[in-house]
C-alpha cells in the first residue's frame, strides 16, 4: 500500500499553508515544530522513523499521547500544547478536503480537543516606569540611539516582537503624519501612528547610524553585521535596558517585562485615554474586538472610571422634586400614620 502520508505533508507545508492561507512564517515554523517533535515522540515511544510513518498509524491515540509527552516529558505549557495540536487539526482537515475517503481518520484528530488553560492577565507598565526604561541607553553611542529607537518603536506602534523585525525603511514615513505600516497575522498591514518623539528618535538613529533612507526594502533596525534582528535579539536588548532600570529604581519594575508587555502597555495606555475598543483593536492589529476587550475586563482603573461614570450619570439623571411636591409627598405619608 501506497504511503501518502510524506506526499500530504509535503503539499501541506509547500502549498496550502503557503500559497492557500497565506500564513506567515512564524505560524509555519511553529507548525513544523509540531511535526518534528512528532517525530521525536514517535521515534522515542514506537521506534519508528519518520520515513516509515503512515497516516493510518497516526491515530487519536498517537496524537492524545504525543500532547501528554509534551507536558509531561517536555515541560510544554497548556498553551504550547495547544499550538502544537492546532497545526495536527489544520493538517487534518487538508487531508478530508483532498480526500474525502480518509475523513473518519481525520475527524479522529480534529475532535481532540483543546486543553482549558487559565488566562494570564496582561500586565503592564506604569507611564513613570516608562520613562525610566527610555532613560537608560546611551544616547551619545550609536548602539544606545538604535536600541532607544528599536525600544520606543516597539512600545509606540504596539508591536508584536516579529512585526517589529519585520518593517523595512520604506514602512516609515516621517513627513506631516509620521506613520509606520505594520505588517501582522496573516500578512495583514495595518498603518499606526507614532508621536513626535518616536519620529525625532528615529531620524536621530539615521543620522547616527547613517541609514540610507534610499534603500527602501532594508530592515529598518539591524544588528552589528547589518543583518535583520531576531526574536531573541529584541528580547536581549529589551532585558537589558530592563535589568539596568531595575537596579536604578529598586521600587519599580516589578513585573517580567518583555516585549508583549510594551505591546500591553500601550494599549493600556489608549485604553485609559478613552481610545474606542474599536479602535485599540486596529491598532494592535486583533482580529477580533473580543480580544482587545481582554484589556477593559482585567483593568481595574478603567473599570473604577466606567463605575464612577455610570454613578454620575445616575445622579445626574434622578429627578429633583419642587418644594410643592416635597411637601405633598410628606402629607401623603402623614396619612398613614396611626
Amino acid at each position: 500500500m501506497k504511503n501518502d502520508f510524506p506526499e500530504y505533508l509535503t503539499s501541506f507545508f509547500s502549498k496550502y499553508l503557503v500559497l492557500q492561507k497565506g500564513l506567515s512564517e512564524n505560524t509555519i515554523s511553529s507548525y513544523s515544530d509540531a511535526f518534528l517533535l512528532f517525530f521525536t515522540f514517535y521515534e522515542e515511544k514506537h521506534n519508528l522513523r519518520p520515513t516509515r510513518l503512515t497516516l493510518n498509524k497516526i491515530t487519536r491515540e498517537a496524537v492524545t499521547d504525543f500532547c501528554q509527552w509534551l507536558e509531561e516529558t517536555r515541560g510544554s505549557s497548556i498553551k504550547t500544547r495547544n499550538l502544537r495540536l492546532t497545526a495536527f487539526h489544520s493538517f487534518f482537515r487538508y487531508v478530508a478536503k483532498l480526500d474525502p475517503s480518509k475523513l473518519a481518520i481525520c475527524k479522529d484528530i480534529i475532535d481532540i480537543p483543546l486543553k482549558k488553560c487559565e488566562k494570564k492577565l496582561p500586565v503592564h507598565l506604569s507611564d513613570v516606569e516608562v520613562k525610566m526604561l527610555f532613560a537608560e541607553p546611551n544616547i551619545r553611542t550609536k548602539k544606545g540611539i538604535r536600541d532607544l529607537a528599536i525600544m520606543t518603536v516597539l512600545y509606540d506602534t504596539g508591536a508584536r516582537v516579529s512585526e517589529l523585525i519585520d518593517i523595512k525603511i520604506s514602512d516609515v514615513a516621517l513627513v506631516g503624519t509620521a506613520t509606520i505600516c505594520v505588517t501582522g497575522k496573516g500578512r495583514k498591514q495595518r498603518i499606526v501612528p507614532i508621536s513626535l518623539a518616536t519620529s525625532n528618535i528615529i531620524k536621530a538613529y539615521y543620522k547616527s547610524n547613517r541609514i540610507d533612507v534610499k534603500r527602501g526594502n532594508c530592515p529598518l533596525f539591524t544588528n552589528s553585521r547589518k543583518d535583520a534582528l531576531t526574536r531573541p535579539g529584541v528580547n536581549y536588548i529589551l532585558d537589558k535596558y530592563v535589568q539596568k532600570a531595575r537596579i536604578n529604581n529598586p521600587d519599580y519594575f516589578k513585573v517580567n517585562v518583555t516585549a508583549h508587555v510594551m505591546r500591553h502597555t500601550k494599549a493600556t495606555n489608549l485604553l485609559l485615554s478613552d481610545v474606542s475598543l474599536i479602535y485599540i483593536r486596529d491598532f494592535l492589529g486583533h482580529s477580533s474586538v473580543i480580544t482587545t476587550e481582554h484589556y477593559a475586563k482585567s483593568n481595574p482603573e478603567f473599570l473604577r472610571r466606567a463605575i464612577e461614570q455610570n454613578a454620575e450619570n445616575y445622579i445626574d439623571g434622578e429627578n429633583h422634586y419642587s418644594h410643592e411636591e416635597k411637601e405633598q409627598l410628606i402629607d401623603f405619608l402623614k396619612a398613614f400614620r396611626v
